[in-house]
């Protein structure tokens, strides 16, 4: 199986990677906790049909120390809208996963012109006092496998380094990830996006995993209801919170139906 397209592009300075394979109509992916340290099958389900477009996020694998720019949420905000446009994805349709479904939020709801279809997977960025998310930064490093996938082993592979990767450099890169998160979500991953919820007007797919450990599933229904344009919620069976990780076909399929 072919390799994607690695391209950068700057941000302050800072390169930031853009990964990119398949043909057709773009679509573009925000990765999930964690980030994208390594391609993915869920991401060649989507190019057998589309052309995918991955960029990094700051701080998060192929994002360098982009993070340490970033004061506010609001900083995040723009510096995605800005990545998003460097990369090539204005009016395309746009996934978010975890940490980058809150983002693909944001940036659909405040730049609704720019984003054709959303699909959002377990979106980060919400909090209910009735039915709190699992708190992902009180969890130890050996629990997030089992926190984010309903099978561990596959988060695992994600964040098992390469053996042509210096694997000091690696866990380094790992690590920034973690803080990134922590700088954009801490304490309680609540950015009151449920205030911006009401401004996406775009039809919109809310992919859940059917085992997910962080965010209730409740959540999904929350944000059907909240959400200004039509939308659908597509529970995947046998998946965790990364549920592009767990099954990665069905998910691929459910998101490319929706947005064809």
């Amino acid at each position: 199986m072919s390799e994607p397209v690695e391209t950068t592009i700057d941000l302050d300075g800072q390169p930031m990677r853009v990964w990119t394979k398949g043909s057709g109509p773009k679509i573009g992916y925000f990765a999930g906790y964690g980030g994208l340290p390594r391609w993915i099958p869920f991401l060649d389900a989507l190019a057998e049909h589309r052309t995918v477009i991955a960029p990094s996020l700051p701080g998060f694998p192929g994002g360098g120390r982009a993070q340490l720019m970033l004061d506010s949420h609001l900083d995040w905000i723009v510096a995605t809208r800005r990545i998003f446009m460097s990369a090539g994805l204005e009016g395309a349709d746009l996934i978010g996963s975890s940490v980058g479904g809150g983002l693909a939020a944001e940036l659909a709801a405040l730049w609704p012109q720019e984003v054709r279809r959303l699909a959002l997977i377990a979106p980060l960025g919400l909090y209910r006092e009735e039915e709190p998310p699992t708190d992902i930064f009180a969890q130890r490093a050996d629990e997030y496998a089992a926190l984010l996938c309903a099978e561990p082993d596959n988060y695992r592979a994600l964040k098992q380094a390469p053996n042509d990767v210096n694997a000091g450099e690696w866990d380094i890169e790992q690590s920034r990830a973690a803080e990134a998160a922590a700088r954009l979500l801490w304490p309680i991953a609540n950015t009151r996006l449920d205030k911006r919820l009401p401004l996406i007007q775009q039809p919109t797919l809310i992919a859940w995993g059917e085992k997910d450990g962080v965010m209730p599933r409740s959540y999904a229904q929350f944000i059907a209801n909240t959400i200004a344009g039509e939308s659908r919620i597509e529970i995947i069976e046998g998946a965790g919170h990364l549920a592009e990780l767990d099954r990665p076909r069905a998910l691929a399929g459910a998101i490319l139906a929706f947005t064809q």
